[in-house]
Formats: structure tokens, sequence, C-alpha cells
């Protein structure tokens, strides 16, 4: 599969000039756009019919599913981007690595890798390898108009700490005991997922993606001193790797109170925020160079909808001090939301009066 090239892809878009993208770029909007993490299953019925029976990773490399998954929310809620439907382990499994994602508990990998000759399991990644998920990219430009698909990948910190583990884990011991007894593999393992997060995201833009976004889900575990030396030069990289395409990046990890203004530094256009710290201060840790990105917590969906929309004015105005703010919530769309709170919560910040 021949992918187009940086110069094929410098033609306009035509979600250049949405409220999303502008934001994202600290650029006056029309209103605060919104969109959610996980917003693409998960809570909507319409998503769980078509999954039926469908393995998660299956339907990830599915053409025609993740390109109606991932309209879904566009449909139903309104909302101002679209995030492609995939997971953070979809270019590990591409590349041959031998895991799976397991109903209740997440992904799991068959061999943690722990050892230096293990390593060769990380090859670079190719668009043959993926062909079918940027056919589903392409396809979603062609769906979606003006609204802007967002792309995205999971940071080196992150995947490493599946890989090493074997799965999820509450207290990542056996990653920080590899990252601190063999500094030195460890810095090949996270230079190698680098390699293949960066490549990843730069075939998704390259297929049409308008912006992407960088998770490092499990980031908060560690010190600020354990991120600057150990994570951030690895994240940096693949940052770095689409910088020149032109597209605003995203930067989202939980628990990173502490860690704002470090994500920021390493290439990031937008840095998303949990719900754990408040948005204003979190513009100021973050800094006036970049947007932010949050901050309501998921929980609050779950409650009436006239506390929904307090809480969800009070982050906008807070929001305000920041060079560009896209309101989204903390993490991800807890599987219970009810779809229509979203959609009310939707139109609520787009008609949140602007001061």
């Amino acid at each position: 599969m021949n992918l187009p090239t940086p110069e094929t892809t410098a033609r306009p878009r035509p979600t250049t000039d949405s409220d999303f993208l502008r934001a994202c770029r600290g650029e006056p909007t029309t209103r605060t756009p919104v969109w959610f993490m996980r917003q693409a299953g998960r809570s909507l019925p319409e998503y769980l019919a078509l999954r039926e029976g469908v393995p998660m990773l299956e339907s990830c490399f599915r053409p025609e599913m993740v390109v109606e998954i991932t309209m879904q929310p566009v449909r139903r809620h309104g909302v101002d981007a679209a995030i492609f439907f995939s997971d953070i382990v979809v270019p590990l499994k591409a590349i041959g690595v031998d895991l799976d994602i397991v109903p209740g508990t997440g992904p799991v990998v068959a061999e943690p890798i722990r050892r230096r000759e293990q390593l060769h399991q990380l090859r670079e990644i190719e668009p043959d390898d993926v062909a079918g998920i940027l056919e589903a990219v392409h396809g979603l430009v062609g769906e979606l108009g003006a609204t802007p698909l967002i792309g995205f990948a999971g940071a080196p910190f992150t995947l490493a700490s599946y890989l090493v583990e074997g799965g999820p884990s509450r207290d990542h011991r056996l990653t920080k005991q590899l990252m601190h007894s063999d500094p030195e593999l460890w810095h090949d393992l996270l230079g190698r997922l680098a390699s293949i997060a960066g490549a990843f995201l730069r075939m998704q833009v390259q297929a049409g993606a308008s912006a992407v976004q960088l998770f490092d889900s499990w980031a908060g575990t560690l010190s600020l001193a354990d991120y600057t030396e150990f994570v951030a030069p690895h994240s940096r990289a693949v940052l770095e790797s689409v910088a020149d395409l032109g597209v605003p990046r995203i930067h989202f990890g939980v628990g990173t109170g502490e860690l704002l203004g470090a994500m920021g530094e390493v290439g990031a256009d937008v840095v998303g925020v949990d719900w754990r710290v408040p948005l204003d201060e979190a513009v100021q840790r973050i800094g006036p160079e970049r947007s932010v990105q949050g901050n309501l917590d998921p929980t609050t969906l779950f409650a009436p909808t006239e506390v929904v929309h307090a809480q969800a004015a009070r982050i906008i105005e807070q929001g305000r001090g920041a060079r560009g703010h896209v309101f989204n919530l903390g993490h991800g769309v807890l599987p219970e939301t009810d779809p229509d709170a979203l959609t009310r919560l939707v139109e609520f910040v787009h008609g949140h009066e602007r001061h």
C-alpha cells in the first residue's frame, strides 16, 4: 500500500477552520468545541449491537466497522471532532506481538518483554501492517467532511507497562523495576516503542487525520524526576515525528497533575487535563504557550442535568485563561453512561455564552 507523502497531503483541508482545530492552535472560536475520549462506542447501544460477537481487536482491523463506530457519536451527539476507533495496542498487534484484549481485563501479553533478546519482536511498523486501518482513515475523512478526525497512539511508557507487566497493573512494579535496574534496556525498549508510535501517528495523518493525541494512560504513576529522565525523551520523539505535518498534537495522561508542565514541554500543542486538577490551576502549570483539553469528571454525567451543566459552566469559565480550550472529560466515557446525557452536555457547551 502506497501512502501519500507529506507534500501531497499539504493541500488545505476542509477542517482547517473548525472550532476544534482553532482552539488547538490558540485562535478565536465561535464556541467552545467539545468531544469525548472513548466517545466511539462503549455507551452507545448502536455500538454494542454492531460489536456483538466481534472481539475488540478484530473490530479494530475491520475498515467498515471502524468507520461506522467512529461516525456513531458524531451523528448522535454533534461533537466537534471524531476520535478514530482503535486501541493503543493495535500497532503492536499489527507487527506480530502476541497479545489480546480480554473483556473485563484489558490488554494481555502472552510473553511479557523483560529481557533484551525479546526486543526483536518490536520491529518497525510498515503501511502494509495497517492497510485496513489506513483504509478506514481515508473512508472517514470522506464521511466526516468538515469535522476533524483525531488519530492517536499509545505513548511509549504506557505501551511498555503493558508489555513488561503482561497486562494491566495497579502498582507497575515490574515496569519500574526494569526502568531502574536496567536503564539501558529500558531506553532501548522505549526507543523502539517511540519509533512504532510515531510512525503509526504519521501514517494516520498522511491518510487524512487532522490532529493526533498521544495517550500516556499510566504516566501518572511516576514522579516528575522519573518522568523527566526515563519517559519524556521518548514521548518527545513521538510528537516530533509528526511536527512537520502541521497538525495539532494533544498529549494526555491520567493522574498527571504534577507532570502537566513537563508533558507540554515534550512537544504538545494541547495538554489534556484529568479532573483532579482545577482547569485554571492546570493552565498555570502548563503555561501560556499551549492550549488545554478537559476536564469534567466522567462520573458527573450520572448526576442530575442541572449539576452536570453547572460543573461544565465552571470548567468553561476556568478554561478562558488558556490560549485555547477544548472541552472534554477528564478521562474516557464510562460504559454505563446515558448517551442522552452526553448529547445534552454537547448542546450546553455549544450554547454557553461567551463573554
